[in-house]
């Protein structure tokens, strides 16, 4: 009598499901065709179509009074991109075959960096060489000006270098070992087996990492409006045009001449991620404690060099944050005080819960939508998902000001009248995040074994129930990833919400911004501080979630 209850119920609840399961489809590919697609076509539509006609008067008004901020913009990536590649390969290479005590320590250093404000570079290269510098002002002596293209290139290089470095470190970990012993074996030396063996493997990965490097110093504009001087880029100017001069339709072609080398990058990212997949070794077996490849000979010491120099600049760069946001100055004497704590509280006022509870609401919403899109696609493998795949990975490459510029344009009147509110800065960080979840997601969900959930539906479970029951329970490490990254990224973001956030409403790293801008350096340290220890506390108690997990599994 039960198991026929239980058959009609199932019965009735089946149509339900199906409902629902559908329900939550069309949800997610509203959210990302309204919150991703929309706003890139406003833009774009913005910069043709002035008074309801078609015109190309903007972009030959740009190129006519802009070209010297192509070229200025041109020539700080080009020289960042090769300085930053230059830089990660040997971070990578020594960190990957260094004592194991030195490789947490470094691999630490690294990831404290990705931590922080975009600006803390700038923000730091000011307490250190700027006209009242420690290092120009207090131990050289002489007061230079230190702004411009040089001051740019050098801290969007040393910025970069970190997350270009972790990523050269996971393609080094995937290369098959034994390559390594056998160039060794033959009577190859350390210098001939990284310099004609690992680099020519690690091309594709060094490629890639050369792009996304390019892309993001053509969309920085933070770092050139803080330390650039009179050396103007053309992320600058869309930023200007927005918040100066109003002019949306200039901001606009600016937003898309920044957008189109971005794009032909992430092709080419595409298609040399497929390559990479020569470099990963089918035989790949744990290492022993003991390296393979010593540091030893010039080429692996002359890595070794500019490891060091890198990681002491790291250093040197927080030191001079935290130093700065403790100290003052008293007829040329340093010395330390809580003035500057107690200074910024009229800054900070409000701005700091406000940050974390849109991080937290990020972190969650932007974790859950990114995980039914890997769940339809890699487990459902739904018809037209890679196409809303495709548009949900798009902000990755997005310049910020070009989706911060999207969300004005389309949110601005009914029946998505969202400007000034703060739930259009929610949704902002939620979307443009959207490709970091997504990915982690879809990298766990790839790994369950199809068996599983073929099991299940042959016992008579739903869709939603293996979800439920069987998909959610084993992707619970790829839940928390996208929720750190999310928070990371949410508490140290502007770029794509600079336009967004109303005075009142500010975010602890614009209040920051405002604060470095004005000259008011030591509020700015002491922000950027409280930001970096939070935003570290978060991860630390993630992480050891995520370890603890691990370990059940």
């Amino acid at each position: 009598m039960k198991i026929e209850k239980n058959r009609v119920s199932s019965k009735i609840g089946t149509p339900f499901l199906n409902f629902i399961d559908k329900l939550i489809l069309t949800i997610i590919i509203f959210l990302v065709i309204i919150f991703v697609f929309f706003p890139m076509v406003s833009v774009i539509s913005k910069s043709f179509i002035v008074d309801g006609e078609f015109t190309l008067d903007i972009y030959k008004s740009l190129l006519n009074k802009n070209i010297i901020l192509l070229k200025n913009s041109l020539f700080v990536a080009i020289l960042t991109t090769i300085i930053s590649t230059v830089l990660s390969i040997a971070v990578s290479i020594y960190i990957s075959f260094t004592n194991s005590k030195y490789k947490k320590i470094l691999t630490t250093i690294l990831m404290l960096t990705m931590i922080s404000p975009p600006f803390v570079s700038s923000l730091a290269y000011i307490s250190l060489f700027g006209r009242r510098g420690f290092i120009t002002h207090n131990i050289l002596g002489f007061t230079a000006n230190t702004y411009g293209w040089q001051g740019i290139v050098a801290m969007q290089s040393l910025g970069f270098t970190s997350l270009n470095a972790l990523m050269l470190i996971g393609v080094i970990n995937g290369i098959d070992k034994s390559l390594f012993n056998s160039s060794l074996d033959l009577g190859g030396n350390s210098s001939y087996t990284i310099t004609k063996i690992l680099i020519p493997l690690m091309r594709p990965g060094i490629i890639v990492v050369g792009l996304l490097t390019f892309v993001r110093s053509l969309a920085d504009f933070s770092t050139p409006i803080i330390i650039g001087g009179s050396f103007n880029v053309l992320a600058t100017q869309a930023y200007l045009n927005v918040v100066a001069y109003s002019d949306l339709p200039m901001a606009a072609a600016i937003s898309i001449l920044l957008f189109i080398p971005a794009i032909i990058a992430f092709i080419l990212y595409r298609i040399f991620l497929k390559d990479s997949n020569i470099i990963t070794g089918t035989n790949f077996r744990e290492e022993s404690d003991e390296t393979i490849l010593r540091i030893e000979g010039f080429f692996p010491r002359l890595l070794q060099i500019i490891s060091y120099l890198f990681l002491t600049m790291m250093i040197l760069q927080y030191l001079s944050i935290f130093i700065s946001a403790m100290t003052k100055q008293r007829f040329g004497t340093m010395y330390f005080t809580f003035d500057n704590i107690k200074e910024s509280k009229n800054y900070i006022s409000g701005s700091f819960l406000r940050s974390i509870l849109y991080s937290l609401i990020t972190g969650v919403v932007g974790s859950i939508i990114g995980f039914l899109i890997s769940y339809y696609l890699e487990i459902r493998k739904i018809k037209g998902m890679k196409i809303i795949d495709f548009i949900s990975t798009m902000p990755y490459i997005i310049p910020g000001t070009f989706f911060g510029l999207g969300y004005i344009l389309a949110f601005n009147k009914y029946p998505l009248e969202l400007t000034g509110t703060g739930l259009i800065v929610i949704l902002n960080c939620i979307f443009k995040q959207l490709p970091l979840p997504t990915k982690a997601s879809s990298a766990v969900i790839s790994q369950i074994n199809p068996q599983v959930t073929e099991a299940c539906k042959d016992l008579g479970a739903h869709d939603l129930y293996i979800l439920k029951d069987v998909i959610t329970p084993m992707s619970k490490s790829a839940f928390l990833i996208s929720f750190v990254n999310n928070f990371t990224a949410t508490m140290t973001t502007i770029g794509s919400i600079i336009f967004l956030v109303y005075p009142g409403k500010k975010l602890a790293t614009l209040v920051m911004f405002d604060a470095i801008q004005s000259g008011k350096y030591r509020i700015g340290s002491v922000i950027a501080c409280m930001l970096i220890l939070i935003t570290l506390v978060v991860n630390i108690i993630f992480s050891k979630f995520l370890l603890e997990e691990k370990n059940v599994y």
